[in-house]
């Protein structure tokens, strides 16, 4: 168990003007933030964050919205930071998240889903290592 996950506030709610009510629920959640950056990815880097989906039949569909407008990127801090994360950001598809979780909030459907959050500890790290250097971490 790690006390680090990462997150990406999609270009969806980017777009909507969700970001600050986002990130304001993820620091009242406990998370500490530790990197952050505003970031246009293009096709390619979407592509490579993506890698792990490129044989599933959404993977051209996905690297297109992930691509389509800015995101948020961030490596969050707290005790038993993944299995919390997805927690508050709640299920992929906002029609069968919780109330009062962030994609029930925020996000518009099941592939414009407001924000990513890592699955596991491996993967935040990974995800995190992607997007931060170690001179971009506090």
């Amino acid at each position: 168990m790690s006390n680090s996950t990462f997150t990406m506030i999609k270009p969806d709610a980017t777009n909507n003007g969700h970001t600050g009510a986002i990130l304001d629920q993820i620091i009242k959640g406990g998370f500490k933030i530790k990197a952050m950056k505003w970031i246009q990815l293009s096709i390619e880097q979407a592509g490579k964050f993506y890698e792990v989906h490129k044989e599933r039949p959404f993977y051209g569909e996905l690297v297109e919205f992930m691509s389509s407008g800015p995101i948020v990127a961030a490596i969050l801090e707290k005790e038993n930071a993944v299995a919390d994360f997805r927690t508050l950001i709640g299920a992929t598809d906002p029609a069968k998240a919780e109330e009062g979780t962030i994609r029930k909030k925020f996000a518009t459907s099941l592939g414009q889903n407001a924000v990513h959050g890592s699955d596991s500890d491996e993967n935040a790290k990974i995800e995190g290592d992607f997007f931060f250097s170690g001179l971009e971490r506090f």
